[in-house]
């Protein structure tokens, strides 16, 4: 029976887990904070009480943990990755993949990016959007662990190729929200219905999908349960930013956007889904 540990256990972590295990997956995971084991333990899953442990009892690694340096820091403290390959799903800017990549090398493991597109919803259900980077050997021997996931995952490239194509698609999410808040702002102060609205946009070359995803949670500013947090949208498209300095990309449109961000520091829509950046378009009073 195939065995995967997988480090992080926050919403999309603990979505990924469970699925594994109504695969039929043997899981066994760690968090720093055990609270957050606790439903997976329930389910079967079995837990790793230190990261020392966890190489000598999977060969595959999966981290599902904030940010680059995080995962950065947690794969140091497994020491050696001696037959093991590190499958990373969270969001990490290009430079910080490729070095997790020489890390994991020189820790004598093998290394395969794949971020996903989705949340806990898509995990559940197995349709998640993998987008992987690395060696296509590795990427064919652990096709099957991904395909538990996302229907069809797909090698865009070398390590690198996926942690940019996720920032470019969060940076699409985040392009989406903030347009589609200042559109429903203006014809809302216009005394334009916004059902009137909607009907001239669905079927419009203009509509996304995430347009009637997000539209009842901006009309009734309810921002809890988020899948996807406003802090995370930022981290993501600070990231982006780093990207566009570094590719020669012209980001004046998208630095006003992060500034936009920043404004929800400190404050409660941080911790709020993305689409709470809706708040931050509100016309002054």
């Amino acid at each position: 029976m195939t065995s995967v540990a997988i480090l992080g256990t926050g919403s999309l972590g603990k979505a990924i887990a469970q699925r594994y295990l109504n695969e039929g997956v043997t899981v066994q995971t760690w968090n720093r904070t055990r609270e957050r084991l606790r439903l997976l333990l329930e389910l079967g899953a079995i837990e790793l009480s230190n990261l020392f442990e966890v190489t000598a009892k999977c060969q595959v690694v999966i981290t599902v943990l904030r940010d680059g340096p995080v995962t950065a820091k947690v794969v140091r403290e497994l020491g050696s990755l001696q037959n093991t390959t590190l499958i990373p799903m969270g969001t990490m800017g290009v430079s910080e993949s490729k070095n997790l990549a020489k890390q994991v090398i020189k820790q004598g493991g093998s290394y395969l990016e794949a971020p996903v597109l989705g949340s806990k919803p898509q995990a559940l259900s197995g349709n998640l959007l993998v987008m992987a980077g690395g060696d296509v050997t590795i990427f064919e021997q652990h096709y099957q662990l991904l395909n538990y996931l996302c229907k069809r995952p797909k090698l865009v490239g070398p390590v690198g190729c996926g942690a940019a194509t996720k920032l470019a698609l969060n940076q699409l999410i985040a392009s989406l929200t903030h347009s589609f808040s200042l559109s429903l702002r203006l014809i809302q102060q216009a005394g334009v219905s916004v059902e009137t609205f909607m009907e001239i946009l669905r079927p419009s070359a203009l509509y996304a999908p995430t347009f009637d995803k997000k539209l009842e949670r901006m009309l009734h500013r309810h921002y809890a349960d988020p899948n996807f947090s406003t802090s995370l949208l930022r981290k993501d498209m600070t990231l982006f930013l780093q990207e566009t300095a570094v590719n020669g990309l012209e980001d004046l449109g998208l630095k006003g956007l992060v500034q936009l961000l920043n404004q929800a520091k400190g404050t409660e829509l941080d911790a709020q889904d993305y689409c709470a950046l809706h708040e931050l378009t509100k016309v002054s009073e």
